[in-house]
């Protein structure tokens, strides 16, 4: 499988370090149950799903890549802090 870097090019997953499902926010109320929720339970979605990949052996930033967990497929790659600056408006 190959993700396109917006820094890099297309590159090898071997580059790259997982982190998961972009989906899940910390919470910002110290609340013991919701914490729990957040680290430990994960919908394991079968189809698009946007996931964070580092790139660990490249220019080592974080990317949001929308992936097809079924057929592995790569829709898009963009950087994290891009995305939630966007978001952020």
């Amino acid at each position: 499988m190959r993700i396109h870097c917006p820094f890099c090019g297309s590159r090898d997953t071997g580059e790259f370090t997982y982190r998961g499902d972009a989906a899940p926010t910390r919470p910002t109320v110290p609340d013991e149950a919701a914490f729990i929720d957040y680290a430990y339970l994960r919908d394991n979605i079968a189809g698009p799903i946007d996931e964070h990949w580092y790139h660990l052996h490249g220019c080592r930033q974080w990317l949001t890549v929308r992936r097809d967990t079924v057929t592995h497929e790569i829709f898009s790659a963009v950087f994290a802090a891009t995305l939630a600056t966007e978001e952020a408006r």
